[in-house]
């Protein structure tokens, strides 16, 4: 008893350490229960737990004992003093762990062609099913489409492009992982080869089509609905169009996050925004979909990863296992190479030739990005007036660098981004009278102008025409201090609710059919009270009493994070003036990525955003394994 009391004394006292390496008090108690089950002597060990459990809550699936000594201040996020502060010899004492033994223990120590590894068992388990799972995919004998060659060409033409590469691959594999950046063709690529299996089969194919949000399977419904012209008459109808989300399609909810999903009865999955499953969700996915199934991974791998742990597409698509089953896309028809987004893309996603080199052409293309909002003139909201705007819409990019949230201009831009959405809600304002300038407030029983279906359908595509994009949450220039100012800028009070307020569901609400960034607008319906417009999957309207919203929040302003698999057309890019590791190479790309037409980046201090320019995230795990 006093060996356990001496050891747990000796690793409690390094709080500053702790601290300093940011492990959480989930992480301390992680390693202090081991050491209650099964005592050691060995303090190492419990840094290490404590450093397992660390790394997963960052969203690595293990913790990388060799990357640990060879670039450990970037694997923890920590400085270099704080680095050596820990016990010596970390790396040595993993294989003494006295919780690494049986088939149940709770940690589990990987040594293979790759290093070596120290996993949660749970995280172990994941990456073993997806790994298992795809050998069986891939030894899977799959039944290819006859006259294959012909399809193709009825679909394609002369075409000889990747996406009738990528077509002909998915037709002859059971599991197939189409990545490329925004416009490369996913999207029609698939559709193309759904077209294809269904011509050639002689039953009827049992099709599902998903992405991990409502957002993103909402994006991949409209992007399959404009893909469909461009195929022959006597299947297009045969195709699908209406997407659901993953947690749909598995049954699942969040009181059932690790619950085996049932098997699924299916011929064909499509699953859109694969950079965003993450590791366990996909270890799901595979043990529900047969292994006679074809599975098909849509995605960029180059964008952020899941918020939960795990890098799985990346890793899939940079490792051996699924090489032969991997078309990357590269001709974006939405941005060409030259254009302002497509460029600032490319340099920004370089991963080949001289890091310091990249950073020059960086900070070269910032310092030629012209101002947003230099040639401004005061912007009228009088109907009677046109808008003046100056130079404003005479740059695909641009770039802003003032320090204040409240700035003058900073709010005559907001206004000007919004202009006609602002324009359309003027009409179902409390008064016709009332200025778009001066505070809005409506009690829900106040009668004012109703809004039809047609009317809040416009109001929702108007608000998605521009965008504000924020790398972190809190702070001066973070999601919750920026949808306040903004409720200021355009003239609204941030009172609970008020005509206009536009809010995203944060948590899958299945009794409502509302899914994890669904986006609707308070607006008066048709009795005059205030109700919440969401978009259905039908094109229609649904109106939701905001009595009956708990898990909702302002979206003036949302993070990158949560702007995945969603395009607007004109994204305001927000990149605080403090550096942070959150800042990085993956959510600037994926930021930037998400502007269709224009793009303005506003950094503060240009430093901060060329420096996360050059931070690349590296998750560890075993899936780039063979």
């Amino acid at each position: 008893m006093s060996a356990l009391k001496d050891i747990l004394k000796e690793f409690d006292a390094h709080t500053i350490l702790r601290d300093a390496i940011s492990l959480t008090g989930l992480d301390i108690s992680f390693a202090n229960f081991l050491q209650s089950h099964q005592a050691t002597s060995d303090t190492r060990h419990l840094w290490l737990a404590a450093l397992t459990s660390h790394q997963w809550g960052r969203g690595h699936a293990c913790l990388d004992l060799a990357a640990l000594e060879t670039h450990g201040t970037q694997l923890l996020g920590c400085s270099k003093q704080q680095l050596d502060a820990l016990p010596a010899n970390l790396r040595q004492a993993a294989h003494t762990l006295p919780w690494i033994q049986g088939d149940a223990s709770p940690l589990v120590w990987v040594k293979d062609s790759q290093g070596e590894r120290l996993y949660l068992r749970r995280a172990w388990h994941a990456e073993q099913t997806i790994q298992q799972q795809i050998i069986q995919r891939i030894a899977q004998p799959i039944k290819t489409p006859t006259d294959l060659d012909n399809q193709l060409q009825t679909l394609f033409g002369v075409d000889t492009s990747m996406q009738r590469t990528a077509c002909e691959v998915a037709a002859k594999n059971n599991i197939t992982l189409i990545t490329g950046g925004p416009g490369t063709g996913k999207t029609t690529t698939v559709v193309k080869l759904l077209a294809l299996l269904i011509a050639s089969s002689a039953e009827t194919l049992r099709i599902h089509l998903c992405a991990p949000t409502g957002k993103a399977a909402a994006r991949l419904t409209e992007s399959i609905t404009k893909a469909l012209p461009s195929i022959p008459s006597d299947v297009r109808s045969k195709i699908p169009t209406q997407t659901q989300t993953l947690h749909r399609l598995l049954h699942r909810n969040s009181s059932e996050t690790r619950a085996r999903a049932r098997t699924l009865a299916t011929d064909v999955v499509v699953i859109d925004e694969a950079s965003m499953v993450d590791l366990e969700l996909l270890a799901q996915l595979l043990e529900a979909i047969p292994v006679s199934a074809r599975l098909i991974l849509l995605g960029d791998k180059d964008q952020l990863a899941s918020v939960e742990a795990g890098a799985v597409m990346s890793q899939l698509c940079h490792g051996p296992l699924l090489q032969k089953q991997t078309v990357t896309l590269v001709h974006s028809h939405r941005f060409n190479a030259d254009s302002g987004i497509g460029q600032w893309a490319r340099v920004v996603n370089a991963r080949q030739g001289d890091a310091f080199a990249q950073l020059q052409d960086i900070e070269a293309l910032w310092n030629s990005t012209p101002d947003w909002l230099s040639d401004a003139q005061v912007i009228s909201f009088d109907k009677d007036q046109p808008i003046q705007h100056g130079n404003i819409d005479s740059y695909e990019v641009t770039r802003l660098q003032i320090q204040s949230t409240q700035d003058k201009k900073l709010w005559d831009g907001l206004r000007y981004g919004w202009r006609h959405w602002l324009s359309l809600l003027e009409k179902h304002l409390p008064s016709a009278s009332t200025p778009i300038s001066t505070p809005i407030s409506t009690p829900i029983s106040t009668p004012i102008s109703s809004c039809t279906d047609a009317q809040a359908l416009d109001l929702l595509q108007a608000f998605s025409q521009f965008c504000v994009l924020c790398a972190v949450r809190e702070g001066m220039y973070g999601v919750t201090q920026l949808n306040l100012q903004i409720e200021k800028a355009l003239g609204f009070n941030s009172t609970a609710w008020y005509v206009g307020r536009p809010v995203m569901v944060t948590r899958n609400d299945y009794a409502l059919e509302l899914m994890n960034g669904d986006i609707g607008i308070c607006l008066p319906s048709a009795n005059g009270k205030l109700s919440v417009a969401f978009p259905d999957t039908s094109g229609g309207i649904r109106w939701i009493a905001p009595s009956r919203l708990d898990k909702v929040e302002t979206v003036f302003a949302m993070t990158v994070h949560k702007s995945q698999g969603s395009e607007f057309q004109h994204v305001l890019l927000v990149i605080p003036a403090q550096d942070s590791a959150v800042l990085s190479r993956e959510l600037i790309y994926t930021g930037l990525t998400r502007a269709r037409d224009k793009l303005t980046i506003w950094a503060p201090k240009s430093e901060v955003f060329i420096q996360a320019c050059g931070r690349r995230v590296l998750r560890s795990g075993g899936l780039g394994a063979g």
